[in-house]
């Protein structure tokens, strides 16, 4: 080994163990590395007023103005801070900056707010010339697209953005219309806004027509006369169903005023009580001579697929705890005897609805009632008691069973209130 060939070794070795410490004590420390999180809040361009009034279209681009923070009742706003702005077309390419401007960052944020309606106009310069505004979009349907950043690169997670549009020339905007995009929570499950049903505040929905205009319910957008797809994000909770179709498609004409609404509900938690309880202590000190004649009653299998009458909890108990489902009619019969035993105690009502799709008794969007659910399983199970890979009820017992269970572990209950949303920016 050469002396230089030495000295690189050496050399880098220090390095790598002081790189490997680093990375060691940040693991240690908790500190693993993590993107920043991303910008909360959100901008919209509007007119001189200020008033509110959700536009996307102009007649000309000294009309825009950019107002931000909170877009519904309660939403975080932007952080309290300054920003810079720029105005690109929808690619991307610079048409005005407030960098190099002599007040690089002219919006500022107090409480969650935009301290004033700003003006673009006046606070960018051209990207062309260094004058002030900003040049014409090279887009051929007039698009534009504002970005307002903590830091000068506008890097995506510092950032947010709006797209809007300039009709310019022919005496200004001659043709307008209205978007409404509402969201509403379907408590019943039936795909359908009810008259008790609640609108939700914040759901984040797109507009797009060519260029994306995200918006947080409920939305009243001023836009140009064109056809548009509707559609809803979904929260990062899971739990969260759309019982509506997820997308719709919006022609509208000059004049016109529609509304789009979305329907969604939550799953979670019913008062479910799981084999596991039915089978320890817990559920012994509440088995009684009312739930062992219930056990009877119903028509519950053994593994051989022969009828299962308890004489005795500890003979239930032997039953619940050796299920299987080899024969999925004795793993059913496991699922209803718990339900059973969970609406008996007062647990769950047999009229709480749950997701159940696959069974006879749910509706078009796969939601049922309980005490429906362990009707037909039990009708199921005196049928056909004995349902082994390749019989052809096998499937239905499943859907049956996999309803059933997941509600015993409190998964597929329909909340009768909106559950907590939120949207990755």
């Amino acid at each position: 080994m050469n002396t230089q060939s030495l000295f690189k070794i050496r050399s880098w070795k220090p390095l790598f163990v002081s790189v490997m410490l680093a990375v060691g004590w940040l693991l240690m420390a908790g500190g693993v590395l993590h993107a920043a999180p991303p910008l909360p809040g959100a901008i919209f361009t509007t007119d001189s007023t200020c008033s509110g009034v959700d536009l996307n279209i102009y007649a000309d681009k000294e009309d825009v103005y950019l107002n931000g923070g909170p877009s519904y009742p309660g939403a975080a706003g932007l952080p309290d801070d300054f920003y810079y702005v720029k105005v690109t077309a929808p690619d991307g390419t610079l048409l005005g900056t407030s960098v190099g401007s002599g007040n690089d960052t002219p919006v500022h944020v107090t409480d969650g707010e935009f301290d004033a309606c700003y003006q673009l106009w006046a606070i960018l310069i051209k990207a062309s010339n260094g004058t002030g505004g900003y040049d014409d979009t090279p887009n051929p349907g007039g698009e534009y697209k504002v970005w307002v950043s903590t830091v000068a690169t506008f890097d995506n997670d510092s950032t947010k953005t709006d797209n809007f549009k300039v009709k310019s020339g022919g005496g200004g905007v001659q043709e307008e219309a209205t978007l409404n995009v509402l969201k509403f929570y379907d408590a019943n499950a039936d795909g359908s806004k009810d008259d008790d049903e609640v609108y939700l505040d914040g759901w984040k929905v797109r507009i797009t027509d060519g260029i994306d205009i995200d918006r947080y319910t409920p939305v009243h957008v001023v836009v140009e006369p064109d056809d548009y797809t509707v559609s809803e994000y979904m929260p990062v909770e899971s739990g969260w169903m759309s019982t509506t179709a997820t997308s719709f498609a919006v022609s509208l004409s000059d004049g016109d005023d529609k509304t789009v609404e979305f329907g969604n509900l939550c799953l979670g938690a019913g008062g479910g009580r799981t084999l596991g309880f039915w089978s320890n202590r817990n559920g012994q000190a509440l088995f009684g001579a009312d739930d062992l004649a219930l056990m009877v009653g119903l028509n519950l299998r053994n593994a051989d697929g022969t009828d299962f009458d308890p004489a005795s909890y500890a003979a239930f108990r032997s039953w619940l705890l050796s299920a299987t489902a080899t024969n999925m009619a004795y793993m059913l019969s496991a699922q209803l005897a718990a339900m059973e035993l969970n609406v008996l105690n007062g647990f769950v009502s047999a009229s709480a609805l749950i997701y159940a799709p696959g069974t006879n008794s749910a509706n078009a969007l796969g939601f049922a009632k309980v005490g429906k659910v362990m009707n037909e399983a039990n009708e199921e199970l005196g049928l056909h008691g004995l349902t082994l890979s390749g019989s052809p009820y096998r499937d239905y017992q499943e859907a049956l069973k996999r309803a059933l269970d997941k509600a015993n572990n409190n998964l597929n209950f329909v909340q009768s209130e909106p559950c907590p949303f939120t949207f990755s920016e």
